[in-house]
């Protein structure tokens, strides 16, 4: 017999951490390793966000995902706050999309989330 379906989709899944390299705005370059994203880490990460933003649910996903090579997570939810406040804009964004992207982000691709407001 060939096996369940639902199954065969888990094993597909290959959900272990990437190794993601951000290089900040003043050269300096961190690694974060990231899981790609279930459906329940989505769910999740809207519901922390309390908004409809999409920078919002990214925070929450950074905070969620973003863990460092032993597996131990690199943020609490108490940081959210010093991520926004403390951190530059262009670094936050950087770190979120090495979180919202795929294992085979294109080279030199970017993308920006931030508002239309600024």
């Amino acid at each position: 017999m060939a096996g369940r379906f639902i199954d065969k989709l888990v094993k597909a899944a290959r959900l272990d951490p990437v190794k993601k390299e951000v290089k900040l705005s003043d050269g300096t370059e961190v690694v974060m390793w990231v899981a790609p994203m279930t459906a329940a880490e989505r769910d999740r990460a809207k519901k922390d966000a309390r908004s409809d933003d999409p920078n919002a649910f990214a925070l929450q996903l950074l905070i969620q995902k973003a863990k460092d090579a032993n597996g131990t997570k690199l943020f609490g939810p108490g940081d959210a706050a010093t991520l926004r406040n403390s951190v530059r804009d262009e670094d936050l964004q950087k770190l979120m999309m090495a979180v919202l992207t795929g294992e085979e982000e294109e080279e030199g691709e970017e993308f920006d989330m931030k508002s239309d407001s600024e």
